[in-house]
């Protein structure tokens, strides 16, 4: 199998190539390396004989047509991806996660792919304050970020239903592993414990999160590749339900630092409560998460720990501005 792998240098997309890769598939890898698309991700597959790179935008029909030339299976996961960048600069959000997924949806149907994968967020269902979300509850997006990538999951669906092409959704919950780029929660707070730093939590820190680690993850998207039901979406959840501070004391307690570090800073702009998420129809692919979370976080704490080498030239730059914009006055 040939697959176009959209955003394949970003945090999952990258774990993606690398089990596509270690399953025989051939992997044509297109990333436009923001921020967070990091070629070290890849380095180490980088002269694989049946890996190749591209650096494009899924934005660029031109180069989009390019890539997806003779490919069996596109799996998009290029989007703008953090809640609280959308809400500084919504505009690119729109661009890459609506534009870019209809850009290469009429690349894969011109080009007649066997399938497209979008790679979606649990997000977009919004907060749900009892029970969990199924795939058929309605989307009510909270963010700049969630309304984008709930645009662009609609625009699978309307190819499917227009055009006939053999499109999937997946929507996962939130992910955390190796290589995530450190402005989202557990990689941002372990980061930051590790050298001494503050926490900043929003709120009253009982913002409810399903966490899955990022290989059970990979994992959930390939079953959905090879045998979901075309037009359907999946839900992909490790079925591990965390308020964030207690994601926060557990750092602390990994990283051998204490309490003193939380700083309760205030809570973003429409922050949903609480997701929770139902994966029975994941699971009757044959699919299961094989990764406990306790485990999972040990393991992420300690690569963190050894791979200075790889977050630390990150520490600086665009990211500080950022870090500065972000909770500078909080």
């Amino acid at each position: 199998m040939r697959i176009l792998v959209t955003g394949g240098c970003g945090f999952i997309g990258s774990a993606f190539v690398h089990m596509a890769l270690e399953r025989g598939a051939e992997v044509v890898n297109l990333d436009r390396l923001t921020y967070a698309g990091n070629p070290a991700n890849v380095a180490d597959v980088a002269d694989h004989p049946a890996y190749s790179f591209l650096h494009a935008d899924i934005a660029d029909p031109a180069a989009v047509a390019g890539a997806i030339a003779g490919c069996d299976a596109v799996v998009n996961f290029a989007a703008e991806s953090h809640v609280d960048r959308s809400i500084l600069e919504p505009e690119g959000f729109i661009r890459t996660d609506v534009l870019g997924t209809a850009t290469l949806l009429q690349a894969a149907r011109e080009e007649d792919v066997g399938r497209f994968v979008q790679v979606s967020t649990d997000e977009v269902y919004g907060s749900i304050e009892d029970g969990a979300f199924r795939e058929t509850d309605p989307l009510r997006p909270s963010s700049p970020y969630s309304a984008s990538k709930a645009g662009g999951d609609l625009q699978v669906l309307a190819w499917h239903h227009t055009f006939g092409l053999d499109a999937v959704i997946t929507r996962g919950s939130n992910t955390f592993g190796p290589r995530q780029y450190p402005e989202k929660l557990i990689p941002l707070f372990v980061t930051n414990a590790l050298d001494g730093l503050e926490l900043p939590v929003y709120g009253d820190g009982m913002q409810v999160r399903d966490w899955i680690y990022v290989d059970d993850h990979c994992s959930g998207i390939w079953a959905v590749m090879e045998r979901g039901a075309p037009g359907e979406a999946y839900i992909v959840g490790g079925g591990n339900e965390r308020p964030n501070i207690e994601i926060t004391r557990r750092v602390l307690e990994l990283t051998g630092r204490d309490e003193s570090l939380v700083r309760h800073v205030t809570d973003r702009p429409g922050h949903d409560r609480r997701y929770a998420l139902d994966t029975t129809r994941l699971r009757s692919l044959g699919w299961a998460p094989e990764h406990d979370f306790d485990g999972s976080l040990a393991r992420t704490v300690e690569w963190y720990r050894e791979r200075r080498d790889w977050w630390e030239p990150i520490r600086s730059g665009e990211y500080r501005a950022y870090y500065e914009a972000q909770y500078g006055g909080r």
